[in-house]
């Protein structure tokens, strides 16, 4: 069995000031559960990849996983691999079906539970892996959970001093107080497919709610109420739904739709619920660095609220995410928080290149976009500069909450990307919500701004 060890470099490979959506850059990354762990929020995502035994295949294909840290939500260091495929005792090599994982802490131990196609036979089956850090390195145990036969892992600690292990379409168990195995007392039934007869562990907590194709359940507790949250696919896209209990497991009361299909109809959505510092957050996915091909995914963020009653308040995902931006940052115009859409468009820097991020496009002049919760700190900054490439010469200006104009710029043509820096006489300092404004020009593309 492999031991991993990660070089320093990889521990302190970071994914850079990335504070929009989404975070994750330098590679795909879907299937997002977030996990607080001593005082930072721990991301464990599955790795979209181009298959490369059937690049041709379009379909989803991935081998190993990498866990990322950040202590705002705005900057996040990637630790590295933390698990192969060709490393798991039990599983196949080639399988390339590693899909959503789940990381829980008990005792000082880390339990990192993933799915994984099995070396003998078809199907899937789900492992654990063990660290002293969540940062690894795991090591694998030699034999899946007998009992699962599924994917997408998640684990609930309950109240009530038990860990709950919930997989594939809502299916829940209890587990034995070593995270490795089922505990003896879980129910059991028979189920007969065809002519096949099969024992099933647990309960289907799904059982009664809206759940064609279901997959994906994220359970998990807050004021009394367990939550049972997980996609479907409805419409031939998912949404993600959940469900209200007393009980871990169950039953389960649907209450409604978290988050509805995605515009552009990326098929699959899956997605994890954490408190940090008193706020609740949305960690999902979406294909914003692969337009063309929805296989290929990315995390986002976005804050989630829930009423007096307990049911949670639709969410509607944003290019802005959360966190503050410095305004000494490069600040992505294109992640806006508020757009004046007509005549307005974003699109990617490189379609070759997708990491590279995007830009926006003004058509005409008399447009705008807004972006929240930029900080200028103490110091007031002198100059504005800004990373832009124009059919024509464009004057621009910015505003503030109030909408006060704090400053006007003439903005040269250039059919290269190109940075402007201009004087900024205006003392702004603060948080701040800035709107630039396009008040004349034509085909104006902005990549980014910033101060200085």
């Amino acid at each position: 069995m492999k031991r991993f060890i990660l070089p320093l470099a990889a521990l302190l490979l970071s994914c850079g000031l990335f504070a929009q959506n989404p975070v994750i850059k330098g590679l795909y990354s879907a299937d997002p559960t977030a996990r607080v762990f001593n005082g930072k929020v721990y991301l464990f995502p599955s790795h979209d990849i181009i298959s490369p035994v059937e690049p041709e295949r379009r379909w989803f294909c991935m081998e190993d996983y990498h866990v990322f840290s950040s202590e705002d939500l705005v900057n996040w260091t990637d630790h590295g691999v933390i698990l192969d495929q060709k490393d798991v005792p039990w599983g196949n090599p080639e399988g390339y079906s590693m899909w959503a994982p789940d990381c829980v802490e008990k005792d000082g131990k880390y339990y990192f539970y993933f799915p994984n196609a099995s070396k003998v036979g078809r199907g899937f089956a789900v492992g654990v892996a063990i660290a002293d850090r969540p940062e690894g390195p795991y090591v694998p145990q030699p034999e899946p959970i007998e009992g699962i036969n599924g994917i997408d892992p998640c684990v609930l600690q309950a109240s009530d001093g038990n860990a709950y292990i919930f997989w594939g379409n809502g299916r829940c168990a209890k587990l034995d107080p070593s995270m490795t195995k089922l505990a003896d007392d879980n129910p059991k039934t028979t189920m007969k497919w065809g002519n096949r007869e099969m024992e099933m562990v647990g309960v289907n907590c799904l059982q009664g709610l809206p759940s064609r194709q279901a997959e994906g359940p994220f359970a998990f507790e807050k004021d009394g109420n367990f939550y049972l949250t997980y996609p479907y696919v409805k419409e031939n896209t998912e949404v993600l739904a959940y469900a209200m209990s007393k009980s871990p497991m169950g039953p389960y009361e649907y209450k409604g739709i978290i988050m509805e299909r995605s515009q552009n109809e990326c098929w699959t959505n899956h997605h994890s619920i954490v408190e940090y510092k008193g706020q609740w957050y949305l960690f999902y996915h979406h294909n914003d660095y692969s337009p063309n091909f929805d296989k290929n995914r990315s995390v986002r963020i976005d804050k989630i609220s829930f009423l007096p009653d307990g049911t949670i308040e639709q969410v509607t995902p944003t290019l802005r995410g959360v966190g503050e931006t410095k305004a000494t940052d490069h600040i992505q115009m294109d992640r806006y928080s508020a757009v004046y859409h007509y005549g307005i468009y974003d699109d990617l820097l490189d379609a070759a290149n997708p990491f590279e991020g995007f830009y926006i496009h003004f058509a005409r002049g008399n447009t705008w976009v807004r972006y929240d919760e930029i900080n200028f700190g103490e110091i007031a900054p002198t100059k504005a500069i800004f990373r832009i490439r124009s059919a024509a010469p464009a004057k621009v200006s910015f505003q503030t909450r109030d909408e006060k104009i704090v400053g006007t710029f003439d903005l040269p043509a250039s059919k290269d990307w190109k940075e402007v820096k201009l004087p900024f006489e205006t003392p702004l300092t603060g948080m701040q919500n800035i709107k630039l404004i396009v008040d004349e020009g034509k085909d104006l593309d902005v990549d980014w701004i910033s101060f200085e």
